[in-house]
């Protein structure tokens, strides 16, 4: 096994997604043996050691953010800086998801993945009622935050892990225990991350074999123009928006960044959960891309919350994809209907599970398609979903570089180093 040894973390991690693929597909392929590849690999072996896997990495997010944010927010000398972060960060993510469904809705239009596909039937699908405004406003400030960490409301997390890391600072000598203390937590933190980091590519075969074995290749043929639809705007949307925003605005090489990304966007890829990636993307995003643990330590795991370009490309596609299959001729007023609503509804749903569909359902209703076209695509929606959430954390990092930068918190020297 030294050959195995000898790879790189990016190199073990693409060996367990290609393997888990094939070995996924093969079994699925298996009619004698469907039940017992079903029973006992995808919905046993499989499935608890996947589980197992992504469970440990989210047992680290709540202590690992509200430690890593609260010693950011005590060690600033300006704490002005946090709400100037705050706010550029919550701007550029904004913008760029607008960014993202406009794409997504001038590809769409022009392909039109849904002309021709023929809907027999189609099953309803019941999503989640999304949270009003005014809950979400409400709800930000938490009234019990260890409520908060046991539930993982990350905005209500964040907001009392800003509020303690100043009052901290505000205190002076009263508060350098209890910074100290945190500072500890989030070393002892980290190592714990490296040791889950350990059995990441045998977790992520694990997911892999389960999604093709139950899943396979049979679900995207049916679906295929809406499905490479999806993935051609997603690469569109790296390519494009974020080399630009990049290049001319955080005036940094997009194929640097992009290197250094591998890890984390290929573990994103695997586990298709932004939270599950916060540990990878932070340590990616400070160790590797320059960027002061103080900005990175906010902008992260708020763009794990409110970020959402990747799942607002998927609306896009899927509000034109569904108007088409359905023969629902939607106006220009209604297109700016769905980038508003897709825009504002990602912060607005944010930690709510099933977010991207419940997002999708609230578009649909706003233009008047039925919320049953998400029964034509929710089959394809994890291959999807792998795709998207590895776009999420792009753009996650790429806001962190652009907001450090603005506020001369980003090591150039770190960011040029190739053997980081």
């Amino acid at each position: 096994m030294r050959w195995y040894k000898s790879l790189s973390f990016t190199q073990k991690m693409l060996l367990a997604m290609i393997a888990g693929a094939v070995i996924g597909i093969a079994l699925g392929s298996m009619e004698a043996f469907k039940d017992w590849v079903e029973v006992y690999l995808s919905n046993g072996l499989f499935d608890i050691v996947g589980k197992l896997f992504v469970n440990s990495l989210k047992m680290l997010v709540v202590p690992l953010v509200f430690c890593s944010i609260a010693v950011g927010v005590s060690s600033l000398a300006n704490i002005s800086l946090m709400g100037r972060v705050g706010f550029k960060a919550i701007i550029i993510y904004l913008f760029t998801t607008a960014i993202a469904i406009s794409l997504a809705l001038i590809v769409a239009i022009t392909i039109n993945p849904g002309k021709g596909l023929d809907i027999a039937d189609t099953s309803e699908f019941t999503v989640k009622e999304a949270p009003s405004i005014i809950s979400v406003i409400t709800s930000i400030i938490p009234s019990n935050p260890v409520l908060a960490m046991a539930e993982g409301e990350m905005l209500q997390i964040i907001l009392f892990s800003i509020l303690l890391g100043v009052a901290i600072t505000l205190s002076a000598s009263a508060g350098e225990p209890i910074k100290k203390g945190l500072q500890s937590l989030n070393s002892i933190m980290m190592s714990m991350v490296n040791i889950v980091m350990k059995f990441a590519p045998i977790g992520v075969f694990c997911l892999i074999a389960k999604t093709f074995a139950t899943q396979g290749i049979s679900m995207v043929i049916p679906l295929a123009s809406y499905f490479f639809t999806v993935a051609l705007v997603l690469l569109l949307h790296v390519l494009i928006t974020y080399t630009v925003l990049l290049k001319f605005v955080a005036k940094v090489s997009p194929i640097i960044f992009i290197k250094k990304m591998r890890d984390a966007i290929v573990f994103a890829f695997s586990t298709a959960s932004s939270n599950a990636t916060i540990p990878v993307t932070l340590n990616t995003v400070e160790k590797k891309l320059g960027v002061d643990k103080a900005v990175a330590s906010f902008t992260v795991p708020l763009g794990a919350t409110i970020n959402m370009d990747g799942t607002a490309i998927m609306q896009g596609v899927a509000t034109v994809f569904i108007a088409s299959v359905y023969q629902v001729d939607l106006s220009f007023a209604d297109y700016l209907i769905v980038i508003l609503t897709a825009t504002m509804a990602s912060i607005g749903t944010a930690g709510v599970p099933g977010v991207g569909l419940i997002m999708l359902a609230m578009v649909l209703t706003q233009v008047g398609l039925p919320v049953e076209g998400i029964a034509l695509i929710i089959g394809i929606d994890r291959l999807l979903d792998m795709m998207r959430t590895a776009v999420n954390i792009t753009g996650d990092s790429m806001v962190s570089i652009i907001t450090a930068k603005s506020e001369k918190s980003f090591d150039e020297k770190i960011f040029l180093d190739v053997s980081k």
